[in-house]
């Protein structure tokens, strides 16, 4: 950039570049440098200040390098072009030195404004050290360079330190009081901010908002309160700590009493009521707030996809950051993380893969919880191969991150592989926690791996001093279970030290029904009747029971039971995503898809094919006592196998086919699905409600331990998973099961 020279001013000139000085300042205040640099460029004449003004409006909006352009081209420099030249490096970590050198090359005598810049600098970045022998070599220091170094102290949590130092202080401002005060709350000593706060010579609103923030931080709400109600004057800063302080506690209702006697409804408080709202399943009342808002930041757009999220309005979830991306909003930390987990919960690869470089543009991709999620998201949209490439490139990992890679191959059926990366994390001097055993287990569970399973079930207190919880017995009565060993599971039960739950149970009845126990199935469904009365799933599983073990009169009477109590029931659906767009099946209802006429073609085709191959519908995965021919009909239009046909339909043939279930796979699919991947020579990767199922070359990942039940809901006419009830909701859609996603 080229500058031009400094002129001497006529004094009759002073008041309009004093104006434009002022107007630079204004605008790099706002972060407007373009308006900055045009009214720069427009003053016939500059002075010192000018340029001082332009350089230290660069510095303010991280544009360090064009200030330095500046500085450097500057015609003459005072002492207020160092002062802000030093203030400038001072904001960077990696430049603290330059703003030294800077300072102890100053060709005029430094001022008190020049070293407290450079200590504010040490301050803000935690050299808390520097700070202090810095400010002991000062020649001279204010109130604001006490302050400053105040503030390093409580910064870096040494309250008692900052105590003292604060009892030395020549003088005091309210700042200084505020600051100290404010420092005791962020460690909890309520009590001693209090007394400080009472012996306040002189209070503003700012100390005033300070305790009352204090109080709610540390969960004194009603304090809180009647501080604030008694405040002689409050500003919107105030307010919304208040109101942050009900969210904080829960206390929505208390929160929205406040929201609405405030004067005004600044934009952090708005923010707040929507999270609070959210948290509260409140999202009617959410969307409200959102839809009154005149003004909306990044926040805003966050707090109602969060909000949305956290209620499982996933696909609303979607539209709002499509949405906020289309007005030119950037998406921030938490809207990423909310979406990523909505990806996951859909399984929508495409949409997680755009959200992968949005994530690399905006640097989220060194965060290592923004990592976490976005390993979860593909490991939950079945590509395994890139969660563990973004695995392995990050540094350095947590547990979070292993425990999320063990517990994906694990569900991917991949237990030797889970095992090898559990020990690698050992091997790394990394300590397992509970959630890293229960995915070792869990592999184990899902590849028949019993005596691996019981050595890591009994090292968990010795090698980690991690006491088994109840997730931990879950796994092995699975384990156990699956393989068989029914009457050990049932006795491992019977030992624990802690009452079994109805994760347990509902374990146990897997495996009764895989292995066709009726005796311990029923006892297993009247422990669950107790723990969980309003469930149906324990009732369809023993009436399953029944049916394989041909008692169908105690099959008939059990479902007769299940709708006498009107318990929760809804059918089971899958849904497959083609286009970027999520394109929903239920059972039985084929017709309710737009392109149903082609689907039902390859339904039938696919029927043939599979005759010819051997195929025989297994009809006990029939409830109701129907024949056969009608069991047959049944089966071919559960919603897994419309999903797939749609799929060989769409899905180019060099990409594999991902469907995704709410509930566990139908055992007659899973064997139907087998034989479609090999007469197809297609790729299918099937996730339902507990599992991925790899399906290739006529073979399974699980090695067909599919009958794996921990939650209780299994088949076609079970319970519905909270996580999809809302693509259940047709009218929301105009009765489209078609749902777009970018």
């Amino acid at each position: 950039m080229r500058l031009p020279p400094v002129r001497f001013l006529p004094s009759s000139s002073a008041p309009a570049v004093v104006d434009a000085n002022a107007r630079i300042a204004r605008l790099a205040r706002t972060g407007n440098m373009e308006g900055a640099r045009a009214t720069f460029e427009a003053m016939p004449l500059r002075t010192t200040a000018s340029y001082n003004a332009f350089l230290a409006g660069y510095f303010r909006n991280h544009l360090p390098d064009a200030a330095l352009r500046v500085f450097q081209r500057m015609p003459s420099r005072d002492l207020a072009s160092y002062n802000a030249l030093i203030s400038g490096l001072s904001l960077r970590r990696h430049t603290l030195p330059d703003a030294a050198a800077a300072l102890a090359t100053i060709p005029y005598p430094p001022s008190v404004v020049s070293f407290t810049s450079l200590l504010r600098g040490y301050v803000r970045h935690g050299l808390l050290a520097d700070a202090i022998q810095l400010f002991r070599q000062m020649p001279e220091r204010n109130h604001i360079s006490y302050t400053v170094l105040l503030g390093g102290f409580l910064d870096a949590g040494r309250v008692d330190e900052a105590r003292k130092f604060f009892d030395e202080m020549p003088a005091k401002d309210v700042v200084a009081w505020t600051a100290m005060l404010s420092g005791y709350c962020q460690v909890g000593r309520v009590a001693e901010a209090r007394t400080l706060f009472d012996e306040m010579p002189k209070r503003n609103v700012v100390s005033w908002t300070a305790m009352v923030s204090g109080y709610t931080q540390n969960g004194q709400v009603n304090l809180a309160r009647k501080l604030f109600e008694v405040m002689p004057e409050r500003n919107e800063v105030s307010w919304t700590a208040m109101l942050f302080g009900y969210i904080q506690a829960g206390r929505i209702e208390d929160a929205e009493e406040l929201f609405n006697a405030m004067p005004d409804h600044p934009l952090a408080a708005c923010n707040a009521m929507i999270v609070g709202f959210g948290q509260r399943g409140m999202l009617d009342a959410a969307k409200a707030v959102f839809n009154r808002m005149c003004e909306r930041d990044d926040g805003t757009w966050s707090a109602i996809i969060k909000a949305y999220e956290q209620n499982e309005f996933l696909m609303e979830a979607l539209s709002t950051f499509r949405e906020m991306l289309h007005i030119g909003i950037r998406p921030n930390y938490p809207s990423v993380i909310s979406i990523l987990t909505v990806c996951a919960a859909l399984a929508v690869l495409d949409y997680g893969r755009e959200l992968h470089g949005a994530m690399l543009r905006r640097s989220f991709d060194m965060d290592i919880f923004a990592v976490s999620a976005l390993i979860t998201m593909y490991i939950k949209c079945g590509n395994l191969d890139k969660a563990k490439r973004v695995f392995d490139m990050f540094e350095p990992k947590d547990v979070v991150m292993w425990n999320s890679m063990i517990t994906g191959y694990a569900q991917h059926g991949l237990g030797e592989e889970a095992l090898r990366i559990f020990d690698d994390m050992r091997l790394a001097g990394m300590v397992p926690n509970g959630i890293t055993y229960i995915g070792a287990l869990t592999a184990c569970s899902y590849t028949g791996k019993v005596k691996e399973g019981r050595d890591i079930f009994n090292s968990m207190g010795t090698n980690s001093g991690i006491k088994p919880g109840l997730e931990h017995y879950a796994c092995m009565v699975d384990l156990l279970g699956r393989a068989g060993l029914v009457e050990e599971a049932l006795d491992l039960i019977k030992t624990m030290p802690v009452e079994p739950d109805a994760v347990i149970w509902g374990a146990l009845m897997g495996a009764c029904r895989m292995h066709k126990n009726v005796e311990i199935a029923e006892i297993s469904a009247k422990k669950l009747l107790e723990l969980e009365p309003g469930n149906a799933g324990p009732y369809v599983l023993l009436s399953h029971i029944y049916t394989s073990s041909g008692r169908w009169e105690d099959a008939s009477k059990m479902r007769k039971f299940i709708s006498s109590r009107h318990l929760n029931k809804s059918p089971g659906c899958s849904w497959i995503e083609y286009n970027k767009r999520v394109h929903l099946f239920t059972s039985g209802d084929v017709l309710a898809h737009p392109e149903h006429a082609i689907i039902l073609k390859m339904l039938e085709k696919l029927d043939g094919l599979l005759m010819e191959s051997g195929y025989s519908a297994d009809g006990s995965f029939v409830l109701h006592d129907i024949d056969d021919e009608q069991k047959t009909h049944s089966l071919r239009y559960h919603s897994e196998r419309q999903a797939v046909a749609y799929g060989l339909l769409k899905i180019p043939e060099e990409l594999p086919i991902r469907v995704m279930k709410n509930l566990r796979v139908c055992g007659d699919c899973h064997s139907a699905i087998k034989l479609i991947a090999k007469i197809t020579s297609r790729e299918i990767i099937l996730r339902d409600a507990n599992r991925f199922h790899h399906f290739k070359d006529g073979f399974c990942s699980c090695r067909d331990y599919w009958k794996h039940i921990q939650d209780v809901i299994s088949t076609e006419d079970e319970v519905v998973t909270g996580q999809i009830r809302q693509l259940l909701v047709e009218i929301k859609y105009g009765n489209s099961l078609t749902f777009l996603v970018t």
